[in-house]
């Protein structure tokens, strides 16, 4: 399920998004400042966010360039070319003007969904409920994130990019050196030791397999 972040400060009209959208079946997340959505963000990690303009606090223009890595629809009464521009300069993926038709800012909603879905599928590793976002560079099992070192990190996406398959010891330390130089022969097997109880411990089964005498495999 999709989670589309509302921040508006009209109750009234954020209420009425929130109908609309759980009519269509996404989840929904609110804020009604600026200050409160920054907040919300730092915590919570929606799919889309709804941006108002007319905030109490810092101004939906203040709180624009803080957003990254979703997309942002600015929904605002503001209606200037001028405006429009230079949102969408400054980030906004898209612009729709207040009043809106239900129908165009559902439309417009599921556009954008779609653009992240096709970014995620060219930027993330898939192994069943094992996924690892090669820009972010989260990783999560079964939905909930897990917290790697960096060379745990490092070790996970050479195995995912052959996952199914036995990566060899000298592989795995030849493609991770560059970022983790710690990481040496003697080392290795501890790293990947944490890495293999991190992943038990958040999803309840094993998800990195040693073969013996030659490296190892995400299964």
């Amino acid at each position: 399920m999709k989670t589309i972040a509302i921040i508006d400060d009209d109750i009234h009209i954020g209420n009425m998004i929130e109908e609309l959208l759980k009519a269509e079946g996404y989840a929904t997340l609110r804020a009604y400042s600026g200050t409160e959505a920054l907040y919300l963000l730092s915590h919570e990690h929606p799919d889309l966010v709804l941006l108002d303009l007319m905030l109490p606090g810092l101004s939906g223009e203040e709180v624009l360039p803080k957003i990254q890595g979703v997309p942002v629809i600015v929904v605002s009464a503001k209606a200037d070319v001028t405006d429009k521009v230079g949102l969408l300069m400054s980030g906004a993926a898209d612009y729709i003007t207040k009043p809106f038709d239900t129908a165009e800012l559902l439309a417009r909603i599921a556009v954008q969904l779609r653009k992240q879905t096709a970014v995620e599928d060219k930027t993330t590793l898939v192994s069943g409920d094992l996924r690892l976002n090669t820009v972010s560079h989260e990783v999560t099992v079964q939905g909930s994130a897990v917290r790697l070192t960096r060379t745990e990190y490092a070790i996970l996406k050479r195995l995912m990019q052959s996952a199914g398959q036995v990566v060899s010891k000298s592989v795995i330390l030849d493609t991770i050196f560059e970022d983790t130089p710690d990481c040496t022969e003697n080392s290795l097997k501890q790293h990947v030791s944490n890495l293999r109880k991190k992943l038990r411990d958040a999803g309840g089964r094993d998800y990195v397999e040693a073969v013996w005498g030659i490296g190892f495999k995400v299964i």
